[in-house]
């Protein structure tokens, strides 16, 4: 690979392995610690993913105008600003406004680092995106281990270590991302505020609505994992460490079994069928979650989703890209996106909602009926699409 590639590679795992210092804590740290309801923490995590949305369109807008260097700084500055700031301030009220920085911050460096990716390195194709991807698990699998071990010191300590990263992250961007910019191609990457919303094959749109009704639901059931399983976790005596060590378990297992994942995929071509395997071995996950008491019995349902997840999360992009008429793939592929991004805002407010009135395990139920659902979606998504076309007119 080339060297930019690899100092891309560098940069995403530095900033990721920053954010997972805290992301997988916000619900023990504003439940646990703040006395705030489950339900709370849920909305405070939903206005952090709408404010990531946001970044998300706001970063692919910028690379479009400015480049790739210009927009990953101000994404980094911005969420460096809240990093320090809550060093110094994390009451309920500040941490969740800092919260909401970070969120928009670190979405406008998302879409700029794929899609620099993509200028310093076409000839890569998907080699280029699956770097980034595997550098953003490492980074998570670094992270969540070290914060974990910070966390059960002290919170406050959480707060510097990611600050700290962040500096780390900006100034290597500072003086090393520069020289990626001096050309890169304009209509290399649309935005979606860009591609307009004119539908252009109405059966694959169509496709496209039925199939992310499945993903936002897989989406939904997930995202409990840093949410309400988090501080059930809590509730079953498992120290704050001990979690953690299930996101280091879930981005290693990623980056460890992608050749599993090349196996599978060259015996099971299909990404539909994928996400059929992906989806019951999620429905397995929460299965075993109802009897699951101790670190193992989590650690254990941590493995079984990871390698779900590492079928669906892949193929729903995939498919889309296939329903995608010409011209269109950046707006189809903005739609996953934003699908997915939805079901980790509402999925932590639902899941808080039921867990207050009712059980974690009224929710485990509730997960497993609704995880029906993708296989319908699956299924019909495609029964009516007509093949779009994909070559010039």
């Amino acid at each position: 690979m080339p060297k930019n590639i690899w100092l891309l590679i560098i940069g995403t795992a530095i900033h990721v392995t920053g954010a997972s210092f805290i992301w997988p804590l916000n619900t023990i740290y504003m439940h646990n610690e703040l006395g705030k309801s489950l339900a709370f923490a849920g909305m405070i995590l939903m206005l952090n993913q709408g404010a990531a949305i946001v970044g998300n369109l706001t970063g692919g807008y910028l690379f479009d105008k400015f480049g790739g260097y210009k927009t990953i700084v101000s994404g980094t500055t911005i969420a460096l600003a809240a990093a320090l700031g809550l060093t110094v301030y994390n009451t309920i009220l500040p941490y969740a406004l800092f919260l909401i920085m970070i969120g928009f911050g670190a979405g406008i460096l998302h879409p700029a680092m794929f899609a620099m990716a993509s200028s310093v390195w076409p000839e890569g194709g998907r080699r280029a995106f699956n770097s980034i991807y595997v550098a953003q698990n490492l980074g998570v699998a670094i992270g969540a281990s070290l914060g974990g071990f910070v966390a059960a010191y002290s919170f406050s300590y959480i707060f510097i270590a990611n600050a700290i990263v962040y500096v780390l992250f900006f100034l290597f961007v500072l003086f090393t991302f520069k020289p990626m910019e001096k050309k890169f191609d304009a209509n290399a990457y649309t935005s979606v505020l860009d591609q307009g919303i004119k539908i252009v094959n109405k059966s694959a749109f169509t496709g496209l609505m039925i199939l992310s009704i499945g993903f936002f639901l897989c989406w939904i059931a997930y995202v409990q994992w840093q949410s309400t399983i988090a501080s059930y976790t809590q509730d079953q005596g498992i120290p704050v460490e001990q979690y953690s060590l299930l996101w280091t378990i879930n981005g290693f297992l990623i980056v460890l079994a992608q050749p599993l994942v090349k196996l599978l995929a060259h015996y099971v071509p299909s990404p539909k069928n994928h996400i059929f395997i992906g989806n019951a071995i999620f429905l397995v996950s929460f299965i075993y979650l109802l009897f699951a008491e101790s670190f193992a019995h989590f650690a254990a349902a941590m493995v079984i989703i990871t390698l779900g997840e590492m079928l669906v999360w892949p193929a729903v992009p995939t498919l889309a890209n296939d329903l995608a008429p010409k011209g269109q793939t950046g707006f189809y592929q903005g739609i996953t996106n934003s699908v997915a991004t939805a079901g980790r805002m509402m999925g932590p407010v639902l899941g808080g909602l039921v867990v207050d009135f009712y059980t974690i395990h009224v929710l485990f139920y509730g997960l497993i009926i609704l995880l029906f659902i993708p296989f319908i979606t699956t299924f019909m998504y495609d029964k009516n699409v007509q093949k779009p076309e994909k070559t010039a007119a």
